[in-house]
């Protein structure tokens, strides 16, 4: 995974009070990311449109990030173009939570948290990335019905049929456990 720099907001008077919001938009120019096996590159770079609002206990971090990805497809090798949009919706408290039961303990251990800094700063910068990542497909493609490359000669099967399947289906037919039945008279 792709990291990108420091994304820092200062939580100060703007913030002071639970029900206070800030809205916070910029672009960031980021070049590339990977997810994966995957590489990415950003041409236009990164846009998000946050708001930052507190919520008495720590500082929720929500809104929309969007980027124009290229990669390459998974099935034909071709350029693949990604419109991503994704929502950012992250909570930064403003300290740990502590433990009261045993069993609230069990509970909060898979829960993931980040804090306000000592310096009152939160760096939103792994929230807009984990936005990002989230709507980038698994399985990259060039288009929704991309046939991909034949596996027997190569050829981009958007662009031209090379014969292959045809072949090996008759191949088939001709090596298959029935094609002795194919020679018999049945007129006898």
């Amino acid at each position: 995974m792709s990291q990108l720099d420091a994304l820092i907001v200062k939580v100060d008077d703007r913030l002071a009070n639970p029900g206070d919001m800030l809205s916070l938009n910029g672009h960031i120019d980021q070049k590339s990311f990977s997810l994966g096996d995957h590489d990415f590159t950003l041409p236009k770079g990164i846009d998000y449109d946050l708001v930052l609002t507190n919520a008495g206990e720590g500082i929720l971090v929500t809104g929309i990030v969007k980027a124009q990805a290229d990669g390459v497809c998974d099935r034909c090798l071709d350029p693949a173009h990604l419109d991503l949009s994704g929502e950012v919706d992250e909570y930064f408290l403003f300290e740990e939570p502590q433990k009261v039961y045993e069993d609230e303990a069990d509970e909060e251990e898979g829960v993931d948290f980040s804090l306000v800094s000592d310096d009152e700063t939160i760096d939103v910068a792994d929230a807009v990335l984990a936005a990002l990542l989230m709507e980038t497909p698994y399985i990259v493609l060039c288009r929704e019905d991309c046939k991909g490359l034949c596996p027997t000669c190569g050829t981009n099967l958007n662009e031209e049929d090379c014969g292959c399947a045809a072949t090996r289906e008759e191949q088939q037919i001709l090596e298959g456990p029935f094609a002795a039945l194919g020679t018999l008279d049945l007129n006898d």
